[in-house]
């Protein structure tokens, strides 16, 4: 798609590399650019932590460059060789690998009539370097309002027009291709490799195939005893002396999505795998569009293009990863204007089947229920309401079910300041785009939640912009159910809200998945990647071993505050509630934390973590209110911190909600309790198995 030109860099001239003018005028509106450090520094030669092939080796008659690109602390450094025809990388961490030597390529075949292509060559026609200083203003604030975005970089351009660039963060790296040929192709292959120590440890979300929701349990494994060919969704966690290494991919767009396998057993290799683009497809149901046949290729390009970051998280810490906003970084800008966009909760539907009970009415999928949902969200500071499946034909999207009217719904909610949301299956958008888009527009409705794509082939990642882009010409915010993960969407293409691409609390509807320990898993892992629409908010909370499973009026696995504290810890800017109203009303206490808690926030502090044991963050509201989360797995847990995170000079009135001295019994059990607390405080958390805690710190 023409998307896909943009963002490329300006072609080396000289030796030198001329950067673009940062923050043009179609991008102010959404990304502020403030320049620090004289904002970029272009270099021509080694400048402190930027050193470039200034020798070159010879092996016979191959002529061997050796490149060094290091972050801006020092700390983290890539060293990059290029022969004529082999092009590897390897990364340390204070002088201690991380990604022993590990092979890159991209083959492009520029007629889709000709043979099978060469592998290319990879012949240095130069090398360009630069130091950036800068911070973005995000549009939607998932963990912070400001980024710093400080990195060092490396473009390196070959003779067969292709270039290689790389950005070095202290907290991780990331490369991309950029293509310069003119004609158009297919890629036939791209190659990228993570040759890890095999005693490294990782957490991964395997795949049965490419045709997936993605919502995966994390397995563990040690790399010298795993099986080999296992294949995996991103993103993926891998443990290497202590030191976090989180794969996935940022700015994928008229590409394939990116999967990794292992290979052979005591090698310590992950590879990236990519799903080919289809052939032929197959509808098989309302929903559901099969692959069942394929290209021997992988993408089709026409013309100069970038490709995707290939994003690697460095964290020496686990929650660290928490606050990690790499794809984010690694995104293209938006273009146009977005501050139509909205932020906020949703009171949902589907998960307890519009099952409200001490009403009036009968309920279920029809405008008293409705008016209902509108009237609670009205009350209870609550910004939307969702209409999922079950309003419409799901073959038609201008069939409404007998008894719901979503044109006078909307209206009704407009007048209560409530906006309404719209469920459809991917297929039937497909096929009825304009129509339906122009027809939610006029109805007054705010967005969209698409459901059931399942995949991420290219032709597939196209629907993806092609739905955000026609969704934003409307105003229309967007929710991507049965979708891959977020590749940076927060930053491209802001309306879209959230995304699922996690096992989230709807399967706590059928199954036995949603553990205590996968819930302290995702933030890690999954959440690094973008927004997560996990959907908590349940009140009829269970421990892991008393768990039944009830799918009109839905149990959680976990404690009260476990439930809670997910609003505090999982970031989605679209945050649902995903109970029956009447529980919240018979809730009171909850519910006066659910209708404050925002889905933005100022800025985000990792406390304490670690991957599936239990996890703890405070993170600043925009009004200045402070928020702390925390959760645990399988195990109780005592947490000993302080509120080293506060302003100095301010008292705050600390309103806690924690686990009750019943809570291991009884789940539902909780304690609350008010106090005044100053910066430095400490700070003592409390958790039975399952557990969770939740405060909220206002000015005094």
């Amino acid at each position: 798609m023409d998307s896909m030109k943009k963002g490329l860099l300006t072609p080396l001239a000289g030796g030198q590399l001329f950067a673009k003018a940062l923050g043009t005028p179609s991008r102010r509106p959404f990304i502020f650019k403030i320049r620090r450090i004289c904002g970029v520094l272009l270099l021509m030669g080694s400048i402190g932590c930027i050193t470039t092939g200034a020798r070159a080796q010879k092996a016979g008659k191959q002529k061997v460059n050796q490149l060094t690109l290091t972050a801006p602390g020092g700390h983290l450094r890539l060293d990059i060789k290029v022969s004529n025809t082999t092009l590897s990388y390897a990364a340390s961490l204070d002088d201690k690998p991380l990604i022993n030597s590990s092979e890159l390529a991209l083959q492009i075949k520029p007629d889709l009539a000709s043979g099978k292509q060469e592998a290319p060559e990879w012949n240095i026609k130069k090398t360009g370097k630069k130091e950036v200083h800068d911070q973005l203003r995000a549009v939607i604030a998932q963990k912070s309002a400001v980024i710093d975005d400080d990195y060092n970089s490396l473009d390196i351009d070959f003779k067969n027009g292709l270039s290689l660039q790389w950005r070095a963060y202290d907290r991780g790296f990331g490369w991309r291709w950029v293509s310069h040929q003119p004609a158009s192709g297919v890629v036939e292959s791209e190659t990228a490799n993570w040759n890890l120590p095999v005693d490294a440890k990782t957490f991964y979300p395997e795949e049965a195939g490419f045709y997936s929701h993605n919502e995966r349990q994390y397995k563990e494994y040690r790399l010298d005893t795993m099986g080999a060919d296992k294949l995996a969704s991103l993103p993926v966690l891998f443990q290497v002396n202590g030191v976090q290494l989180l794969l996935t991919e940022s700015d994928l767009f008229d590409y394939s999505g990116m999967w990794v396998k292992n290979g052979a057993a005591g090698t310590g290799n992950i590879h990236a795998v990519f799903p080919a683009y289809p052939k032929e497809l197959k509808i098989t149901s309302d929903r559901d569009q099969r692959v069942l046949s394929t290209e021997s290729y992988q993408a089709k390009i026409n013309g100069e293009r970038t490709f995707p970051w290939r994003v690697v998280m460095v964290e020496n810490a686990p929650k660290d990863l928490l606050t990690n906003q790499l794809v984010y970084q690694f995104a293209r800008p938006a273009t146009g204007d977005y501050s139509w966009v909205k932020p906020g909760k949703v009171q949902w539907d589907w998960w307890h089947f519009n099952n409200v009970y001490n009403v009036p009415f009968r309920a279920g999928i029809n405008d008293s229920t409705y008016m209902y949902y509108i009237d609670f969200a009205a009350a209870h500071n609550i910004e939307y309401v969702l209409l999922d499946e079950g309003w419409c034909n799901t073959r038609d999207l201008m069939d409404q079910k007998a008894g719901i009217h979503v044109q006078q719904l909307a209206k009704y909610a407009a007048s209560k300041h409530v906006g309404v949301l719209l469920w459809s299956s991917w297929l039937v958008l497909d096929q009825q785009m304009q129509m339906a888009l122009d027809s939610f527009a006029a109805w007054g409705i705010k967005g969209i939640k698409v459901d059931f794509m399942q995949r991420d082939d290219q032709k597939m990642v196209d629907y993806y912009e092609q739905v955000a882009r026609e969704a934003a010409k409307r105003h229309l915010m967007v929710d991507f159910h049965g979708a891959y993960k977020p590749t940076g969407w927060m930053r491209s293409l802001p309306n879209v809200m959230t995304s699922e691409g996690v096992l989230g609390n709807e399967m706590s509807k059928f199954s036995k998945l949603v553990t205590p320990k996968h819930t302290v898993t995702i933030p890690f892992i999954r959440m690094a990647a973008g927004p997560m629409d996990f959907t908590p908010g349940g009140m009829h909370n269970q421990s892991e071993k008393q768990f039944s499973i009830q799918p009109s009026e839905p149990n959680t696995m976990g404690t009260r505050c476990n439930q809670m504290a997910m609003y505090v810890l999982y970031e989605s800017p679209l945050q649902m509630l995903c109970d029956i109203p009447t529980h919240y009303i018979e809730n009171p206490k909850c519910m006066a934390f659910l209708s404050n808690v925002p889905t933005v926030w100022n800025q985000s502090i990792g406390l304490a973590g670690e991957v599936g044991q239990q996890a703890a963050i405070a993170r600043e509201a925009l009004n200045g209110d402070w928020y702390i989360g925390a959760m645990t797995g399988e195990k109780p847990a005592s947490l000993n911190l302080n509120l080293d995170f506060l302003p100095e000079g301010t008292t705050y009135s600390m309103h806690i909600w924690q686990d009750g001295p019943n809570a291991d019994q009884n789940a539902k059990d909780f304690a609350e309790k008010v106090i005044k607390v100053k910066k430095g405080d400490p700070l003592v958390i409390q958790m039975v198995a399952g557990g969770g805690y939740v405060a909220r710190l206002t000015k005094q």
